[in-house]
């Protein structure tokens, strides 16, 4: 799995919080043109989609008996898609986490 996009998501997390404690981060003193955060988070869910339809594509093609799927392919890729899809809840529960630590902040 690619984790590319979570990593600059949890950069730019850490970058905000930085700036709402009043420090300066590395990620301010870098160039401007990174990557948008509401683009990697758009890009991860489609990643994630993706993965799911693959999965369930897979799990389709298996119960109709398709002699080409394999049953040890399905339950990995059914994994994989289980994995990605826990990743995705955890990362939009470190988001809501975080949502709610800079709403309680005293100004």
């Amino acid at each position: 799995m690619d984790t590319k996009g979570i990593d600059q998501m949890l950069s730019v997390l850490r970058a905000t919080a930085t700036q709402a404690g009043g420090r300066v981060s590395e990620a301010q003193s870098a160039p401007a043109g990174g990557a948008d955060f509401a683009q990697i988070l758009q890009n991860s869910i489609d990643q994630v989609n993706q993965t799911q339809q693959q999965a369930e594509g897979m799990a389709a093609n298996f119960a109709a008996g398709d002699g080409n799927a394999n049953l040890h392919e399905v339950m990995i890729s059914l994994q994989k898609a289980n994995v990605s899809f826990q990743e995705m809840v955890q990362v939009r529960n470190k988001l809501v986490s975080a949502y709610h630590d800079v709403l309680n902040m005293q100004i």
